[in-house]
């Protein structure tokens, strides 16, 4: 088998998702294939943090993980699944606190909960020392003053799938947050403004993610049978990118390997 050309880092891939159950390992082969070395699982709950960890300790050369409560999940959050958000953040593997932050497109938690949530999230990055893994959907303003009254104390972060304004990027940038692109990108219908936008995300900010198994780049060619998206799909959202920014594919390949590395401190 000819050796992938690119070497890519997904930052954000939710494998422990039960459509991955049935074929998890062809998963993977087919990822390596692809260029895909690294790929951070995302915890997006109590049981999903613990077991993208679990993941993540066997396979530490393969796997890092998220550890945290998605908004969507925020009603559920107990002093007793703070300790062990906690517990699993002692860990070196789990390498950023999140999924967290504010969702007010579903509002699936109050948002007043979710609000409090998010701060928690805040203090254990702060306490932890580790970055955070952030979600933003119609929620910047408020999202932004926590992220704002919190940044002086945390190492950093990133706004993982970010799909907002140009004005939220820049409000980001300004943290000196990095910025997640997914396959949302890859789509002429919703993703427009972004394909618009990128071009404006610094190099050294820059980070790219599947978000799997969603949000299925809609460029691919031939389509997929499946709407499953997986990491062997990361290296579309890079030629997307590279089109809508100018640069070249192996030139953003090794920047946003480079900026995974530095914020999540990966060796």
């Amino acid at each position: 088998m000819t050796p992938p050309l690119l070497s890519l880092i997904d930052i954000g891939a939710n494998l422990t998702h039960d459509s991955f159950d049935h074929d998890f390992d062809q998963v993977i082969e087919r990822a390596q294939a692809s260029g895909v070395d690294t790929i951070v699982l995302t915890g997006t709950d109590l049981s999903s943090s613990q077991k993208a960890a679990e993941y993540s300790q066997n396979k530490p050369h393969l796997f890092k993980s998220t550890a945290g409560l998605h908004p969507h999940a925020a009603s559920e959050w107990t002093t007793e699944i703070a300790t062990e958000i906690q517990l699993l953040l002692n860990h070196d593997e789990v390498i950023a606190v999140g999924e967290c932050g504010l969702d007010f497109n579903r509002d699936f938690s109050p948002r007043e909960t979710q609000r409090v949530v998010f701060e928690e999230h805040l203090r254990l990055a702060a306490s932890a020392e580790k970055p955070l893994f952030l979600h933003q959907r119609e929620a910047h303003e408020p999202f932004f003053e926590l992220l704002k009254k919190y940044r002086d104390q945390i190492v950093g972060g990133v706004v993982h799938c970010f799909t907002d304004t140009k004005e939220a990027l820049e409000d980001y940038l300004a943290l000196d947050m990095y910025i997640g692109i997914t396959g949302w990108v890859c789509d002429e219908r919703r993703g427009a403004e972004l394909q618009e936008i990128v071009r404006y995300i610094p190099s050294d900010r820059l980070l790219i993610e599947t978000d799997a198994p969603y949000l299925l780049p809609r460029t691919l060619r031939p389509k997929p049978k499946s709407r499953r998206n997986e990491p062997c799909h990361l290296v579309e959202v890079v030629r997307t990118l590279a089109q809508c920014t100018g640069r070249g594919v192996e030139e953003l390949a090794v920047e946003t390997s480079e900026n995974a590395r530095r914020l999540f401190n990966l060796t």
